[in-house]
């Protein structure tokens, strides 16, 4: 038992999915999984346990930003996850990319304080574990693609206005969220495997967010695929 994730060991499973929402978290335990039991509420961090195609597979709040999130993966790690994999929305950067559209990461712009404490500092480049990646990608591509590419982490939500964007897109920032550089990071240190996968939603700087069909299909088919790759990783491993 952790001090925020009070999950006791044998009740996490290695493979974990890892949503900034509880409400998702929720969502993705009673839709996806079979047998999913609740495993902890400890300050909203819900945490659901259960099996996708066989497969055991844990569903963990990280709340929202890079803290919390640092946070929730260091106790679910020394719990015994070994694979996790966010799942979660981003605001649109590139004009390639449409709302409701999938996402995966290859790596992700640390603009970010917790990395920064991580690394004094230290010049780094948050990626997440190849063969987690490359499982997300095989597994998107059953489920109507994703686009492949850079993100940005950022602390501040309200921050990032929409004269920023053209700089972000003239380096290749597909979409900006919140967590994925801190997951990327402690992947490293803590020698464990991660990845991230996002919906599109809103463009930086557009008041109408995407309609919540378009939103709810995408955030399906992520999930839908992420735990697809959960199977194939598992298939490996066996």
């Amino acid at each position: 038992m952790q001090l925020h994730v009070h999950t006791p060991p044998e009740r996490l499973a290695p493979y974990v999915l890892l949503p900034g929402d509880p409400g998702r978290a929720t969502f993705i335990a009673r839709t996806f999984l079979d047998d999913a039991e609740l495993t902890t509420d400890n300050r909203g961090l819900l945490g659901y346990t259960g099996s996708y195609r066989g497969v055991p597979v844990s569903v963990q709040t990280t709340g929202m930003g890079c803290p919390s999130l640092a946070i929730v993966v260091e106790e679910l790690i020394r719990l015994g996850a070994h694979t996790l994999v966010r799942v979660g929305t981003a605001g649109v950067v590139a004009d390639r990319v449409v709302p409701g559209d999938l996402i995966v990461a290859d790596a992700s712009v640390p603009n970010d304080g917790t990395t920064r404490q991580y690394l004094a500092a230290a010049p780094y480049a948050p990626a997440p574990s190849f063969t987690t990646t490359r499982a997300l990608v095989d597994a998107a591509t059953a489920h109507g693609g994703a686009h492949v590419g850079l993100i940005r982490t950022e602390d501040a939500f309200y921050a990032t206005a929409p004269e920023d964007v053209p700089a972000m897109a003239a380096q290749g920032v597909l979409a900006v969220e919140m967590e994925a550089a801190a997951l990327f990071v402690l992947g490293r240190l803590r020698n464990v495997r991660t990845g991230c996968m996002l919906v599109a939603s809103n463009r930086i700087g557009d008041p109408s967010f995407v309609e919540p069909e378009v939103l709810r299909s995408g955030v399906e088919r992520m999930v839908r695929a992420a735990l697809d790759a959960f199977v194939a990783l598992h298939e490996t491993d066996a």
